[in-house]
């Protein structure tokens, strides 16, 4: 027997089915990104704040890294950082107050021997040789090529000039640069270093006491500078400014005069100093000659009468003899009547 279906059941099928065809699976953010492909083994950032972040930690790490520089810059310029100088870029423009042959002295040698074996243990002290000089920021310690003075340190620097090692040095304060008293100021950073680390001779050390002395007086000639005011500004006590100008102003003859100059003592350089005064006034230093001395005798009864003259000096004694004030005046009548009379030889 042959079933058939009835119509309801028939259209609702056909209803169902048509459901089922017409329902669509729209695709979510999420989907599609897992749908996207991958490339070089990245896949795509649709947006997001990491790209924003990185460049945000870049921009602070730079900013932290010129920081850091500016300050290396300030402690540079305040003597707070070493740098490495090649010796050939420092020029000594003020020479050293040491002796001529201090290169050939045995603590030359010992020091040089010293830093050979364990380096450079003290910095030097330099200016750079333009006042307006200021580090590269971005290299703050790259100095090539930039010259610089030498303030203190002349050993240090002529050794590991020799040793063909770099110099480790530091900048001194600037306040005096471009003013009267630079060169002054240079001379007494000298003397003041080599008075504390040095055991300087009285030669070496009046020596430069007179230069700097005579350095500052040029720099004040609208006013006469005076000893106690020089010796409180360096420090020293007042004897030993008008014995360095004295030492000073006759340095070279010193040097030639005497063989062993930087071994003599204060007394045997004053006797140094007479000696050459001496012969500066083109005769040495004599006592006068004595006046030759004359004397007259007379006696008066059985006493005696003694007139002495010597260096146009005249004296009279009477042995025994009771001179009262008219006596002595009725003799100086006489004695002057006399003497201007046939006057004097």
């Amino acid at each position: 027997m042959k079933r058939t279906l009835s119509s309801s059941v028939l259209k609702k099928k056909k209803v169902d089915d048509t459901s089922i065809e017409d329902e669509v699976d729209i695709p979510t953010e999420d989907t599609v990104e897992a749908m996207s492909p991958v490339v070089a083994g990245v896949k795509p950032r649709l947006g997001g704040s990491g790209s924003a972040w990185k460049a945000g930690a870049l921009s602070d790490a730079e900013q932290i890294l010129q920081t850091e520089r500016k300050q290396v810059v300030d402690r540079i310029l305040s003597g707070r950082h070493e740098l490495r100088i090649d010796p050939s870029q420092i020029n000594d423009v003020i020479g050293t107050d040491r002796r001529d042959d201090w290169r050939d002295q045995e603590a030359f040698k010992a020091l040089k021997e010293s830093i050979a074996k364990n380096g450079q243990d003290t910095p030097i002290h330099v200016w750079p040789a333009d006042p307006n000089w200021h580090p590269d920021e971005r290299e703050p310690e790259d100095v090539e090529g930039v010259k610089f003075h030498l303030i203190v340190g002349r050993r240090r620097h002529a050794i590991l000039e020799e040793l063909g090692l770099p110099v480790r040095a530091l900048l001194v304060p600037q306040s005096q640069r471009g003013t009267k008293e630079e060169q002054f100021e240079m001379l007494f950073m000298r003397f003041r270093e080599n008075e504390e680390r040095e055991n300087l001779s009285a030669f070496e050390r009046l020596v430069s006491i007179g230069e700097m002395f005579e350095q500052l007086q040029d720099t004040t000639q609208e006013k006469r500078l005076s000893a106690t005011e020089f010796s409180k500004r360096v420090g020293v006590h007042n004897s030993a400014v008008s014995r360095g100008r004295a030492v000073f102003s006759v340095k070279d003859q010193i040097l030639h005069t005497c063989k062993n100059a930087y071994d003599l003592s204060h007394r045997d350089l004053e006797k140094v100093l007479v000696g050459l005064s001496g012969k500066a006034d083109g005769t040495a230093k004599k006592k006068p000659a004595k006046a030759k001395k004359f004397i007259v005798q007379r006696r008066i009864g059985s006493r005696k009468l003694s007139v002495t003259g010597q260096g146009g000096r005249l004296s009279v004694a009477a042995t025994g003899l009771a001179l009262d004030e008219d006596v002595l005046n009725g003799l100086g009548d006489v004695i002057a009547e006399y003497l201007n009379k046939h006057g004097s030889k």
